[in-house]
């Protein structure tokens, strides 16, 4: 009875290894196995693939982009701004190098000047720049409106009169003043040391006061109607104008704003 236990489970084995062995070899006829009947294949299944795009070394590449590709938005800021820097330096190195020339050059005026006041006389003549004669017109139009403000009320007894005169005149004289003072500028005479000397002020007060008299009567006899009062108010300016306007050219010719320079020797 045993041995004929033994033998029914002798061959029950037997029987089981050769189906085992047929489906091994049906499964290597069909291909490989299933990666659905390996243990935990789902697992590796549900990974994500790694992203080219993703990487570190994709954006590190990206500076030196290949086969058309654009660089990124970062990259493409900073080179513009770095453009932008380079632009600015190139300017500001245009600009240093002018001052850096201006600088040069009055240097060797300075040596030059230097050399000639050991040699010999350095006479310093000097133009007046644009800028100052405006101010000095407007200026001494202030002066010279209050002046003719006064004079206008005292003979005319009004004050409408008064500010009518003033008022129709100033810009006009502060105009041609401002033209008188381009046109003087071209002449040097009475220029000695750096500044105007007293008769070229005393000039310059006359032909001032000649054209003034004549636009202060014009202007007076329109407004007020009145030839007596406006020669008595043309008339008092130009006495007390003229010895006004001596004293500010005087003030102004020790002022040094506005001079330019121009160095000539005589040994």
């Amino acid at each position: 009875m045993v041995k004929f236990a033994a033998l029914l489970l002798t061959v029950a084995t037997s029987l089981q290894c050769a189906e085992s062995f047929n489906v091994g070899a049906g499964n290597s006829r069909l291909g490989a196995p299933s990666v659905r009947n390996i243990p935990g294949a789902s697992l590796v299944q549900r990974l994500p693939t790694p992203s080219a795009r993703s990487s570190p070394l994709s954006i590190a590449t990206s500076e030196n982009p290949t086969n058309g590709e654009l660089a990124s938005p970062v990259i493409q800021s900073l080179d513009n701004e770095m453009k932008k820097m380079q632009k600015q330096r190139a300017r500001f190195e245009a600009k240093l190098n002018e001052y850096s020339t201006k600088i040069v050059a009055l240097e060797q005026k300075k040596a030059e000047y230097l050399e000639g006041a050991s040699l010999g006389e350095a006479e310093a003549s000097f133009s007046e720049t644009t800028l100052r004669s405006a101010v000095k017109a407007m200026t001494w139009r202030v002066i010279a409106g209050s002046v003719t403000f006064i004079t206008a009320l005292k003979f005319s007894g009004s004050m409408a009169v008064a500010l009518k005169v003033v008022g129709s005149d100033f810009f006009s004289k502060a105009a041609t003043m401002f033209i008188g003072e381009r046109a003087m500028n071209k002449s040097s005479a009475g220029r000695k040391g750096g500044a105007d000397s007293a008769g070229r002020s005393l000039a310059k007060a006359l032909i001032w006061r000649l054209f003034a008299i004549c636009n202060t009567l014009t202007v007076c006899f329109f407004v007020s109607k009145d030839f007596s009062m406006a020669s008595k108010v043309a008339g008092s300016d130009a006495i007390f104008k003229t010895a006004l306007m001596v004293g500010f050219e005087r003030v102004w010719a020790k002022i040094e704003w506005g001079k330019e320079y121009q160095v000539d020797f005589a040994i």
